[in-house]
Parts: C-alpha cells; structure tokens; sequence
C-alpha cells in the first residue's frame, strides 16, 4: 500500500511540511543541507519505528522544540493512517507514542505490515563494512515479511535473552531462562537460514550484473552448529559470568560474505562494497515481491553517489522492474535516471514546494 499523504512538524529542520505522494516515482530536489533526507527519514519511521540515522529520538527533534510528530496516509481506498509523536523529556531519551488508525499501535511489527519500507542511501556500504548487528536487521527485515512464526519468536527470544543477562550480572543461575531462549532460538534460526537459502538465487543474479564478482553469501547461526543451542550455551557459561551477558545465540548471528574466499569487507573497494550492498537489497526486494507479493515503499537518497554512469543505470534498471512507489532525492530537478517523475518536489532551507 503506498504512501500518499505525509505530514511532518518540527522534525529536524523541517518546521512544517505536506506533501502528496504518487505511487510512482516521486522525486525531492534540492540543495545539500535542504531537509531531503530528513523527510526520507520520516517516511522511514512510519514503517520501522526508528531512524535509519540515530538510535536517539531526541535528535529528532527540532532545535528550540519539544516535540515532533510524522503523520502518513498509505492508499486511496480504505486508506490507513500512522501517527509517531516524539517529544523531550527530563530524561536522555524523548518518549515516542505511536498509533495506528487512531489507536496505540501494537508494536513495530505492526508499522511492518502496515508500511513496510525500505532505503538505499550514501551509506550503504556501512551494511558490508560494519557489524553483524546491521546486517542480521536486514536479513530479519526480509525473515519477517516470509515466516509467519518469526515475529513472535524474536519477541519471546529478546525477553528471554533480556532476563537471563541480567540474571548473569546478578551472579544469579541463568538457567532457568535457557528453556525459553534454545526454544526460541532455534525457531529464530531455522526461519533465518530457510530465507538466506531462498535468496540465493536472486543474490547470484544480482550481485554478478552489479558488481561483476561472484560474492557468496553464507549464514552463521550465532554459534557452532556442530553443537545444540543448549551445549553451547554450558560451554560458554563461564566466560557468560564473567562478562555478564549471552556471548552466543541468535543475537550474535551474521550474515557472511566472502570474495574469493576472504571477508568481502576487507578486499572490496569503497565503491565495490557499495554496488554489493546494493545488490543485497535489490535481491531482497525482488524476493519479497515473488514470495509475498510485498511491494514495499523504496527510498532513494541521492543513487548517483559514488556510482559511475555503467553502474547506475544497472541499478535502475533494476530498481524500475520492480515496479514499486519510489521516493528519490536529487540535487537537480531534471536528472532523468527514471524517466518523467509522477510528483516533483523543491525542498529548500526546511521548507517543501510542489513543482
């Protein structure tokens, strides 16, 4: 269901700002600086909850403000409504109140399924060079969308994983939650691998039309899988006391990718991590729709940077037969990478004018 309606206040530098979207290509020009990617990240948050900038809330916040708020309207025909306000507090963190069709919404899974969203910006390459904490949000994104009993299983997994940390820091028996946390992560980790597997094919194609290298990509469950869950855990006890947390588990698994049989983060080019993450995503894209029919909202923030013109009209190429709503950004009105857009935007020192 794609967005079509979008009001944002005292986010960022955007004091006040609606636009009207297309289900189409909808295009933000403007200056660096101007707010484009700021309105990105607010349509960001009306699917995931969170930023794709900052962990803090707080920051969203405009200066001199106490409060910012995104409303989104998805579809024409029965359409539906999310509503995030954020607003300061004594604390370090500003409370967030979310709703969904005028009601508290329940949890993010449920923006998920609502508006499900998805982003390629500058930084994509951070999802081959970082931590595996990046990488496993994106496979879990996708596990998600395909396998009914995964949201409520990384739930159960989280609170279990939660209560036996902090039995470990109390010098307390964490064993009474290791039941809960083997049943669950094994759930986690059966749902994971059957998607990597179903990937394969789509990462293949398109990691080889994108980049020219035959990168593979393999799953690691988050411990040794010659053992259970369980012995592992027993194994690891020990070094679990003395650090006060779960070392191995579901929350430590990774996506792995190698070239040539080394980390592809440590033999790829800036630009080759890049067009390699971008990849990642087209493949997961592209598997969602033939999956689950899942046509997500794309956001594009600024495609041309860092790619050359051979690689940039790969992408959308690609990008275009997904036939999906696509929000790009751009320092010029007329770039032309996807032909006339349906809705152009000048978005200049905060403020957004229809063109």
């Amino acid at each position: 269901m794609p967005l079509t309606e979008l009001a944002v206040g005292d986010l960022r530098c955007i004091e006040s700002a609606e636009l009207r979207f297309s289900p189409g290509v909808n295009v933000l020009y403007g200056a660096n600086g101007a707010g484009k990617t700021s309105l990105l990240e607010a349509i960001f948050l009306l699917g995931r909850g969170r930023s794709f900038r900052t962990r803090i809330n707080e920051r969203l916040i405009r200066h001199g403000c106490q409060e910012a708020r995104v409303i989104g309207r998805l579809g024409d025909e029965r359409s539906r409504q999310i509503g995030l306000g954020f607003r300061r507090t004594a604390g370090a963190r500003a409370d967030t109140t979310i709703r969904v069709d005028g009601r508290a919404a329940e949890g993010l899974a449920e923006l998920a399924t609502t508006f499900p969203v998805q982003i390629l910006d500058p930084d994509a390459h951070k999802l081959i060079e970082e931590s595996a904490g990046r990488r496993r949000r994106w496979l879990d994104w996708s596990v998600f969308h395909v396998e009914p009993v995964f949201g409520k299983a990384w739930t159960r997994y989280q609170r279990a994983l939660a209560q036996r940390n902090a039995a470990l820091k109390a010098r307390q028996s964490p064993s009474m939650w290791d039941t809960e946390l083997v049943k669950e992560g094994e759930v986690l980790t059966a749902s994971r691998r059957q998607v990597v597997e179903a990937l394969q094919p789509y990462w293949s194609r398109a990691v080889l039309e994108l980049t020219g290298l035959e990168i593979q990509m393999s799953f690691h469950a988050g411990w040794d899988r010659q053992q259970s869950l369980q012995d592992s855990l027993t194994q690891h006890l020990t070094r679990d006391r003395e650090r006060g947390s779960t070392g191995v588990g579901p929350h430590r698994a990774d996506l792995s990718l190698r070239y040539q049989g080394k980390m592809a983060k440590e033999v790829l080019s800036r630009g080759q991590q890049k067009l390699t993450a971008v990849a990642l995503a087209l493949a997961q894209l592209e598997f969602l729709k033939d999956t689950v029919g899942l046509l997500p909202t794309v956001l594009l923030d600024d495609p041309s940077a860092e790619l050359d013109q051979a690689h940039l009209e790969r992408f959308i190429g690609r990008i275009q037969s997904l036939r999906t709503q696509l929000i790009v950004t751009a320092l010029e009105r007329n770039f032309g990478w996807f032909g006339a857009p349906e809705s152009v935007f000048h978005v200049e020192r905060g403020q957004v004018f229809r063109v």
